[in-house]
């Protein structure tokens, strides 16, 4: 069983940052890691993973501007989020699962969710 907690959204005006955090019971270093995000009326889409090895991918939306990054020692996975722009508001999700990847985990822990809103 993993448990995941979320800390680090809130409200920020258009091209400003946020660093969001999750921390994760379990075998940390063994397991992927991932954010997800879910705008109202869309579907839960996967923002960037991180893999047991540190290997990491985005989505096309993304890239550029958020980078997923994760503390072995802390038990911890990161987002910095710069450059933020009023779509990417959401509710965003940390994710994990023991497989090579995140988008491959058949069996995924999910976290409660933090909101992440981008206005002026």
């Amino acid at each position: 069983q993993v448990q995941l907690v979320e800390s680090g959204g809130g409200s920020v005006q258009p091209g400003g940052s946020l660093r969001l955090s999750c921390a994760a019971s379990g075998f940390f270093s063994i397991l992927a890691m991932g954010w997800y995000r879910q705008a109202p009326g869309k579907q839960r889409e996967l923002v960037a993973g991180i893999t047991s090895g540190d290997s990491s991918d985005y989505a096309d939306s993304v890239k550029g501007r958020f980078t997923i990054s994760r503390d072995n020692a802390k038990n911890t996975v990161y987002l910095q989020m710069n450059s933020l722009k009023p779509e990417d508001t959401a509710v965003y999700y940390c994710s994990a699962g023991y497989a090579l990847s995140i988008a491959a985990a058949r069996n995924k822990y999910w976290g409660q969710g933090t909101q992440v809103t981008v206005s002026s």
